[in-house]
Parts: C-alpha cells; sequence; structure tokens
C-alpha cells in the first residue's frame, strides 16, 4: 500500500520521492499563484495580461522537457499512463 501511494508514480517518472515532491509542489505552487493572476485579471483586465497564459504554456515545455525521446514517442497527454483517472 505504502509502495503504491507515494513510491510507484516517482519511480514510474524515473524519480524518487523527494525529486518528485519538489517538482510536483513547484508546479502546483505556480498554478495557484497563475490562477490567483487569472481571477485578479478577470476583476481588473489591466493587470495580469499574460500570465495565466505564460505560465501555463513554460510549464507544459518544462513537461515536456522532462520526457525522455521526445521525437520517437507521443506527447504525454496522449499516451493512457499519463491520462489523468479523471477530471474535474
Amino acid at each position: 500500500m505504502i509502495d503504491r501511494l507515494f513510491l510507484k508514480h516517482p519511480r514510474d517518472v524515473n524519480e524518487s520521492y523527494g525529486q518528485h515532491f519538489h517538482v510536483a509542489t513547484r508546479f502546483g505552487f505556480l498554478m495557484v499563484r497563475a490562477g490567483l493572476a487569472c481571477m485578479i485579471h478577470g476583476l481588473v483586465p489591466a493587470l495580469f495580461t499574460r500570465t495565466g497564459s505564460a505560465t501555463v504554456k513554460r510549464l507544459y515545455g518544462e513537461m515536456r522537457q522532462r520526457q525522455p525521446d521526445l521525437a520517437e514517442r507521443q506527447p504525454a497527454y496522449l499516451t493512457p499512463q499519463w491520462r489523468p483517472e479523471y477530471e474535474i
């Protein structure tokens, strides 16, 4: 149970638990920050005009670089193992 909850996924993406925690936490923080900027932008359109889209583009680029052999493989979002089990 502990292996499945904490170690399997990091191992599947060739990371230690600590490495995966750092990367996932950083991505999450940046997404929350961009989300807040988007909400402020909704209220005051002159503010944060590109923050959300720039963050999404940057994180997508980082995610793609983390995948080995990009030229030979489909993008992660097209492969079943990287698809979310559910969507909100």
